[in-house]
């Protein structure tokens, strides 16, 4: 499986960016407008929309872990033509938070063996933008 990894701190704690990764209202501020769906229960549903060009789009997944303040895993089925809709297809996303002096450090890990998944170049942007909403809200 093809693994990517990108980092950065969060002049926060890990509360903070733990309620801005598992908060609708504060992920849809990072996460390009995507509405998240999920309890945050091991084993529930987890599923991303939004609308791209007056279609809506859905990511749905599983939540395959959580530690408050410490980890957030899941998987996630992104729909393309010719996808089928099997586990072979899903890509596993985990943020991994580490309490740095006063920081917080934010380690996203992609893995996704998909044909032309996500690749390691989008990860940074994301970061970035997660650490100016946390920053300033």
């Amino acid at each position: 499986m093809a693994t990517h990894i990108a980092d950065i701190k969060i002049n926060a704690s890990t509360q903070k960016v733990f309620a801005a990764l598992t908060k609708p209202e504060l992920i849809k501020l990072w996460q390009y407008d995507r509405v998240l769906t999920t309890d945050w229960t091991t084993g529930s549903e987890i599923k991303f929309t939004n609308n791209a060009d007056g279609k809506l789009f859905e990511q749905r997944g599983t939540v395959l872990e959580v530690r408050p303040n410490e980890l957030i895993k899941y998987n996630l089925f992104t729909p393309r033509p010719g996808l089928e809709d099997m586990i072979e297809n899903y890509s596993v996303t985990s943020y991994v938070l580490t309490s740095d002096h006063g920081q917080t450090k934010v380690e996203i890990i992609q893995e996704d063996n998909r044909p032309g998944g996500f690749t390691p170049i989008s990860l940074k942007p994301i970061l970035v933008t997660l650490k100016k909403v946390v920053e300033t809200n």
